[in-house]
C-alpha cells in the first residue's frame, strides 16, 4: 500500500498584501490586484481584476462591473464580487461564470471558499471535465473540492441545453474522488419521457468500477415469456468483484444468479478467473434447476508451475433449451469438468490432468458420453538444434473411465470390446529428426517410434485384456521456394512459387481388437496433408507408404502483407491404407484439395476450400465465402458452404450497413438448402446519436434438434451513465463476422 502525506493539520502562511490602482483614458478603468500566499500552495496569488474595486486592502474588497477573481486554476467571473482576505471568502453575484478545479458553472449568486473548495451556487449549470456531464440545479453546494450536491437539478453526457436524455433528482452527490455520483429519488428521461425512476440510483464519472445496482435488463422468449433482471455490482476490492443479478422470468419464476471474477499475484505469479452460478425453482417444470461455470488460471514460482480448471454444469438436460441465454449457453451439450497441473523445465514440462463430462442429451440427436480421464500424466522433453538435430519424447499415461449408462452403452454399441468401461493405456512416442533450411528450400527427414501399451478391465470371455504395440515411422519432408518481382494493379508485388513433396512410411499392424479411448479419423484438409497419422488420438496409428505432393503460390506487397494465396495438394498411396475406422476402400490417391484467398481493392476479400474426388468425378466438400468491408461499421458477408458425406448444403448471409444517416441495419440468416429451412438468424437495427445508442434486434438460437429459442433484445445505452435494456451486443459479433460496435 503506497500510503501520501496528510496535510490537512498544515499552518496557513499569510503573507504580504499589495494592492495597485492605475488610471486610464476614458472610460474610466480600474485594475486592481491583491496577492495573498495560502497555505496549500504558496506561489498561488489571488488575483483580482474589476472596473470599479473599493474596500479595505488588510480586510476585504469589493469590486464592480467584469469582475474576474483567479487563482491557480480557479477562475470566477461575475457583475460583482467582494473577496474576503481573512476569511479567504468569495461573495459573487450577477451572471456568474466559474471554472473550479477543472469544472465550469455558471449561476446567480455564490459563495466561495477559495482554500478549501467549499461554499454553494444558486440556480447554476454545471459541466464536468472528466466526462462531460452537465445539468442545471436549484443551488449546488461544494462540500470540498472533490465533492458537490446538486440539489433538484439533472444529469447528462448529452451536449445542448435541451439533451436527448438526462435524469432528475432531488439530490445528486457527485463524488469525483471516489469517481460516482449517487441520487436518491431519481427519474431517468429519454426525449422528454421519463423511462425508468428507482429511489435510489448511482453511476459512474469515469470508467472506473463502482458498486450499485445496474440498470435493469429487459428481455422475452419463447421459452420464458418476458424476462426482467436487476442486477447489483459490489466493486469489493480493486482485485475482486461479484455481481448478484436476480431475474424474473414470466413463465417459470424467480432465478437467482451471481458472477465473481478475481485476479492477483500470489506465490511469484498471477492468477484470474471466474465463477458463475444460477438457481431456480422452476414452477413450470415443478423442479429446482441450476448450472454452473468455473475457470481458473493460475502460475507459480516465476511460471514454472500452472494450475488450470474448467468446470461446467446443469441440473437437466432441458437446461439449455429452457434457458437459452445463460451460462450453459443454448446449442452447447457437452459439460466440460477439467482441471490440470503443469509444471515446465528448461527443456521438458509434466501435465498431470483429470477430466470427466456431463451431456445434456436431445433424445432426438443423442450423442456418447466421452471417456473421462481420471487422471492423465503427460512428460514432454525435447531440444532443437543438438549438433543439427531435433529430438522429442512423449509419455503418456491414462486411466479411462465411464459410468454405466444404458443410454451411453447403446450409443457404443456395447457389449463390443472396441469399448471397454475402464481401462489403461501407457504411451511413449520418441522422435529424432535433423532438418536442412537454406534460404532457398529445405529438407527435413524425421524418424519416431510409437510404443502402446493396454490393461482394460472386465473383459468379455475370449477377449484379451493386455494389448502392446511398437510401430515406426519414418518421414521426409522437403520443399523449395521460388521468388519473383511482379507488377499487381500497378503496384510492385513479390509472387512465390513452393513445390513441396512430404513421404511417410510406417508399416501396418492389425489394430482391430484395440479400444478406442479418445481417437477418431482426422478432418481432411490441407494441413493433414503432411500429417504423420491419419487419426488424432492414441488408439490407432495408420499404416503408409505414401507421398503428398503440393504447390503454394502466394503474393506479398513490399509491406509484406500477403496479397493473395494458392494452394493445391494430393496424396498419393503406394499402398492403400489398411487400419481403418470404418471398412477400408482400396485407393491410390486421396481427394484432391484446393485453397484459395485474396484481399482485392476496396475491403474486398475472397476465400474459398475445395475437395474433390476424382475417382467419382464429384465435389465432396466445398466453402465459398466473400467479404466486402470498405469502411468502418460496413461489413458484408456471403458464404456457401456443402459437405455430400454429411448432407449438408447452407447459404450463410450476415452483414452489418448504414441505411440512413446514423440508423445501422445489422442480420445474419443461416439457410439449409437440403431441410429447405432457416437455422440461425438475426435481425435488427442500431441507431446512433451523440451520446447515445439504441439497439433493436431479434434472433433465432436452434437448442436442440426440433426446437430454437427466439429472443428480442431491446438496448438503450445511455453514453456515461449505462445501458438499459438486454444486451445484444455479444450475439452481435458472433453472429456477424467484422462486425464493429457504433459506439466504441
Amino acid at each position: 500500500m503506497i500510503r501520501f502525506p496528510d496535510f490537512s493539520d498544515a499552518p496557513r502562511l499569510l503573507g504580504l498584501v499589495t494592492t495597485t490602482v492605475v488610471a486610464v483614458a476614458t472610460p474610466a478603468l480600474v485594475h486592481a490586484q491583491v496577492t495573498m500566499q495560502l497555505g496549500d500552495d504558496k506561489n498561488a496569488p489571488v488575483n483580482i481584476s474589476a472596473e470599479i474595486m473599493t474596500g479595505r486592502p488588510d480586510r476585504e474588497v469589493v469590486a464592480e462591473r467584469n469582475v474576474e477573481v483567479v487563482r491557480g486554476s480557479s477562475i470566477i467571473n461575475a457583475d460583482w464580487a467582494k473577496y474576503r482576505m481573512v476569511e479567504g471568502e468569495v461573495e459573487a453575484r450577477g451572471n456568474i461564470k466559474m471554472k473550479r478545479y477543472g469544472d465550469r458553472y455558471t449561476g446567480d449568486n455564490l459563495l466561495f471558499q477559495i482554500d478549501t473548495g467549499a461554499g454553494f451556487i444558486t440556480n447554476p449549470t454545471y459541466r464536468l471535465e472528466k466526462n462531460n456531464a452537465q445539468g442545471k440545479a436549484e443551488r449546488i453546494d461544494f462540500e470540498s473540492r472533490d465533492m458537490a450536491v446538486v440539489q433538484d437539478g439533472t444529469y447528462s453526457t448529452c451536449e445542448g441545453p435541451d439533451p436527448d436524455w438526462y435524469l432528475k433528482s432531488s439530490k445528486l452527490r457527485l463524488d469525483k474522488q471516489a469517481d460516482e455520483g449517487n441520487a436518491g429519488a431519481t427519474v431517468v428521461y429519454f426525449k422528454g419521457v421519463p423511462i425508468l425512476g428507482t429511489p435510489l440510483m448511482s453511476f459512474p464519472l469515469s470508467d472506473a468500477r463502482k458498486s450499485g445496482i445496474l440498470p435493469p435488463t429487459v428481455g422475452s422468449t419463447n421459452k420464458g415469456g418476458l424476462e426482467v433482471m436487476v442486477p447489483y455490482y459490489f466493486n469489493l476490492a480493486p482485485d475482486y468483484d461479484l455481481t448478484v443479478y436476480p431475474k424474473f422470468i414470466a413463465k417459470r419464476g424467480l432465478q437467482l444468479g451471481a458472477e465473481g471474477r478475481y485476479l492477483g499475484r500470489a506465490l511469484g505469479g498471477n492468477y484470474y478467473g471466474e465463477t458463475r452460478v444460477e438457481f431456480m425453482n422452476d414452477r413450470d417444470t415443478d423442479s429446482k434447476r441450476f448450472a454452473f461455470s468455473s475457470q481458473h488460471l493460475q502460475t507459480f514460482d516465476s511460471g514454472r508451475w500452472t494450475l488450470n480448471w474448467n468446470l461446467n454444469g446443469a441440473s437437466d438436460d432441458n437446461y439449455p433449451i429452457d434457458f437459452a441465454r445463460t451460462i450453459t449457453a443454448g446449442a452447447q451439450r457437452l459439460q466440460t469438468r477439467d482441471a490440470s497441473l503443469t509444471y515446465s523445465g528448461n527443456d521438458w514440462n509434466a501435465v498431470l490432468r483429470t477430466s470427466d463430462y456431463q451431456v445434456l442429451q436431445d433424445p432426438l440427436a443423442p450423442i456418447a458420453r466421452p471417456y473421462g480421464r481420471l487422471p492423465q500424466l503427460t512428460l514432454n522433453a525435447g531440444r532443437q538444434d543438438v549438433n543439427g538435430f531435433d529430438w522429442s519424447v512423449m509419455t503418456e499415461a491414462t486411466r479411462f473411465w465411464q459410468p454405466q449408462d444404458a443410454n451411453n452403452d447403446l450409443l457404443y454399441g456395447r457389449p463390443n470390446s472396441l469399448y471397454p468401461r475402464t481401462g489403461n493405456r501407457l504411451v511413449v512416442n520418441p522422435k529424432l529428426s535433423y532438418p536442412i533450411l537454406r534460404p532457398g528450400y529445405f529438407i527435413t527427414p524425421q524418424v519416431s517410434l510409437h510404443a502402446t501399451s493396454y490393461s482394460l478391465d472386465n473383459q468379455a470371455a475370449g477377449t484379451p485384456s493386455s494389448l502392446s504395440r511398437v510401430l515406426p515411422t519414418v518421414s521426409l519432408d522437403s520443399g523449395m521456394i521460388f521468388e519473383r518481382e511482379a507488377n499487381l494493379f500497378g503496384n510492385a508485388v513479390t509472387q512465390t512459387l513452393e513445390p513441396r513433396l512430404f513421404y511417410v512410411y510406417t508399416p501396418y499392424k492389425d489394430q482391430s481388437q484395440y479400444p478406442l479411448f479418445d481417437t477418431g479419423e482426422a478432418d481432411f484438409n490441407y494441413g493433414q496433408l503432411f500429417a504423420e497419422n491419419r487419426f488424432v488420438g492414441q488408439d490407432r496409428i495408420s499404416d503408409a507408404n505414401q507421398f503428398t505432393a503440393a504447390l503454394v503460390s502466394r503474393i506479398i506487397e513490399p509491406s509484406g502483407i500477403e496479397r493473395a494465396r494458392f494452394a493445391i495438394g494430393q496424396r498419393y498411396y503406394l499402398n492403400s491404407p489398411r487400419v481403418s475406422l470404418l471398412p477400408a476402400a482400396n485407393q491410390s490417391r486421396s481427394d484432391l484439395l484446393l485453397t484459395a484467398s485474396a484481399k482485392l481493392l476496396n475491403g474486398l476479400s475472397a476465400e474459398t476450400n475445395m475437395q474433390y474426388s476424382q475417382s467419382q468425378n464429384r465435389m465432396v466438400r466445398s466453402n465459398y465465402g466473400v467479404r466486402w468491408q470498405p469502411a468502418p461499421m460496413k461489413v458484408l458477408n456471403l458464404q456457401y458452404r456443402s459437405d455430400v458425406p454429411n448432407q449438408l448444403k447452407q447459404i450463410d448471409v450476415s452483414g452489418q450497413w448504414p441505411i440512413a444517416r446514423r440508423w445501422y441495419a445489422v442480420g445474419r440468416v443461416n439457410y439449409s438448402m437440403q431441410d429447405k429451412s432457416v437455422g440461425e438468424a438475426l435481425a435488427g437495427f442500431e441507431y446512433k446519436a451523440d451520446c447515445w445508442v439504441l439497439r433493436l434486434v431479434a434472433q433465432r438460437t436452434p437448442t436442440s434438434s426440433q426446437t430454437a429459442t427466439t429472443g428480442f433484445f431491446i438496448q438503450l445505452e445511455l453514453n456515461g451513465l449505462s445501458k438499459i435494456g438486454s444486451n445484444p451486443l455479444d450475439a452481435l459479433r458472433s453472429s456477424i463476422p467484422g462486425y464493429q460496435t457504433v459506439n466504441p
